[in-house]
């Protein structure tokens, strides 16, 4: 279907060559007769690179990487309590480029691209072309910063921090390391599973440079997305000093059930990952068939928790507008 050989191309390279028509994925993965219950949407439109759709199993409807990237027309039915900005963040970005929304950190927009677009991101909709932090910008946010010494991390997100090129993404890492308040940097990428070569050898010898903590939360939500060549690159980033943690989102019809959870968890810690968060999804416009209700959520952590260590328990959380928190999912509700 798709030569193992596309994973040997470098970084920008397979990104470059994403795909990018509904058509030529199911044609690909030979689900032509999904045609009818996908669309091609205006806006946030399909987009996955090619190596993890070489993780997809041919002619599989179900297949749990498959469901997080095509599609599906039901994001066109308006669900009541699902909206554009269900965390309410552009009331909380003081600076443009940053958002401050918990009082020892603040997480900067540095791109509002993506490798991948998630079909229940919950930044679907969010207005990056207001927010991408100019030279000026990139001053204020150091002095946003230097007025609030109670501050000292500082996430790059976006979009996804990895998407920009190494001379870029290391001008930002220089220019937060000369704020001495600083200590922990941390990258929030979906990169290291769609495109793994991105962890490539200039980027880690940076990382592993940095005066500061070096934290990467990686996001998979399920252990298909960890083929060994993933595994690989993602032990070379521990090996490099960086500490390495997982957040997922909990997803009807692809990781909502105790197999999946288990599996996750474990593979991630053959790669030197620990799983941190396992997120309720954000109630985003679009993304509503994704939903697992709560009493069934509680359930499956019940479960996680007899099932594995506690340290391969991720927290179960909810992320809800106007909290200086993640708020944890109260487990004893339904008992």
């Amino acid at each position: 279907m798709i030569n193992h050989l596309i994973t040997q191309k470098n970084w920008q390279t397979q990104l470059s060559e994403a795909i990018t028509s509904v058509d030529e994925l199911l044609s690909l993965l030979k689900l032509d007769s999904l045609r009818a219950d996908v669309y091609v949407p205006k806006h946030f439109v399909l987009r996955v690179p090619r190596g993890f759709v070489a993780k997809m199993t041919v002619g599989d409807r179900d297949d749990p990487l498959l469901k997080q990237v095509l599609p599906d027309k039901r994001e066109q039915i308006a669900v009541t309590g699902y909206v554009a900005d269900p965390l309410s963040e552009h009331s909380q970005n003081p600076v443009k480029g940053m958002l401050h929304k918990y009082q020892s950190r603040v997480l900067l927009t540095i791109t509002g691209a993506c490798a991948i677009h998630c079909r229940y991101c919950f930044r679907q909709h969010f207005d990056y072309s207001a927010n991408m932090p100019t030279a000026d910008a990139k001053e204020n946010i150091i002095n946003y910063i230097s007025a609030h010494p109670e501050i000292n991390e500082v996430i790059l997100s976006g979009g996804d921090p990895l998407n920009v090129t190494n001379r870029r993404l290391f001008a930002w890492l220089d220019t937060l390391e000369s704020i001495p308040q600083l200590t922990t940097i941390r990258l929030h990428t979906r990169l290291p599973l769609v495109i793994p070569a991105r962890l490539d050898d200039a980027l880690l010898d940076r990382l592993s440079q940095s005066r500061c903590r070096l934290v990467m939360v990686i996001h998979c939500n399920h252990a298909n997305e960890i083929d060994d060549l993933t595994a690989e690159y993602l032990q070379r980033a521990r090996a490099a000093g960086v500490t390495m943690l997982n957040q997922a989102v909990l997803l009807k019809g692809v990781n909502d059930n105790i197999d999946a959870q288990t599996e996750l968890s474990q593979r991630l810690f053959v790669c030197g990952v620990l799983p941190y968060y396992l997120h309720v999804l954000d109630k985003v416009a679009g993304a509503a068939h994704f939903d697992n209700d709560e009493r069934s959520s509680i359930e499956l952590y019940w479960s996680l928790l007899a099932a594995l260590p506690g340290y391969l328990v991720p927290k179960l959380v909810r992320e809800l507008p106007n909290r200086p928190f993640k708020v944890p999912i109260d487990i004893y509700k339904h008992i």
